[in-house]
């Protein structure tokens, strides 16, 4: 599935910039509760840490449910994007409505969570879930024909006009459904890596000011001493990479 992201967000990037599809060293194997949320959370923030020491520019959270957004903007110095705060900002440009299709049932919570924060009221007219766990995506033989038939009803029971793909692994089938449905259909891997590629062609990086300043420098214990913060400073961006 990290081979996938990576190639969706390839297939997009411009020339000359490098993508590196990273997974996390440690956490759960799939994101589909508020527990493997929490878990989660450490590797994504050891995988940009290590980042940062490299001088990758930018980077893209590939889970649905955005982890760790915040924190990541807390510690990178160049831009951070969640594939659903892009899905969505991206889908509310291409229509009134909006519906999510997604994974399993039990993470639409999560997804409407979402939606309010990034968009407006009422741009998300639905999320629709195909019970179909993350790790048995790749699977699938029939993957996109369960994908669409789904987002054929969200489309007529929630009266939207563009599709949300609500899982990184469903990165692949944007083609395939719009093509059936004659609707736009929007991949949040593609969508957040050319909303990174934008922010660092335009020289614009994540405020310091206040709440996403470099975190305060702290003891930690336990498991978490390795991530204890020497200092406030955090290493220039000196590559020319989204991540």
């Amino acid at each position: 599935m990290t081979a996938l992201i990576g190639a969706s967000a390839r297939a997009v990037a411009g020339p000359g910039v490098r993508v590196e599809a990273v997974t996390s060293a440690m956490g759960p194997a799939s994101i589909e509760s508020h527990y493997d949320e929490a878990l989660s959370v450490p590797g994504l923030l050891a995988a940009i840490a290590d980042g940062e020491t490299r001088g990758i520019d930018g980077y893209v959270i590939a889970c649905f449910g955005d982890p760790g957004l915040d924190a990541a903007r807390e510690l990178a110095r160049g831009p951070v994007v969640g594939i659903a705060e892009a899905a969505m900002h991206t889908a509310a440009l291409l229509g009134r409505g909006f519906s999510v299709v997604t994974t399993l049932d039990r993470t639409g919570g999560r997804a409407w969570d979402l939606a309010a924060r990034y968009t407006a009221p009422g741009a998300c007219r639905g999320v629709h879930a195909c019970e179909i766990p993350v790790l048995e995506l790749e699977a699938d033989p029939h993957l996109a024909d369960r994908v669409a038939a789904l987002a054929g009803l969200a489309l007529e029971r929630d009266g939207s006009d563009v599709i949300v793909l609500g899982c990184a692994g469903m990165a692949g089938l944007c083609a395939a459904v719009s093509d059936r449905l004659g609707v736009p259909v929007v991949d949040g891997v593609s969508a957040a890596t050319l909303m990174v590629q934008s922010l660092v062609a335009l020289g614009l990086r994540t405020s310091q000011r206040c709440e996403f300043a470099a975190p305060p420098p702290k003891r930690y214990t336990g498991a978490m001493a390795t991530f204890q913060l020497e200092s406030a400073n955090r290493p220039v961006s000196r590559g020319s990479s989204a991540m």
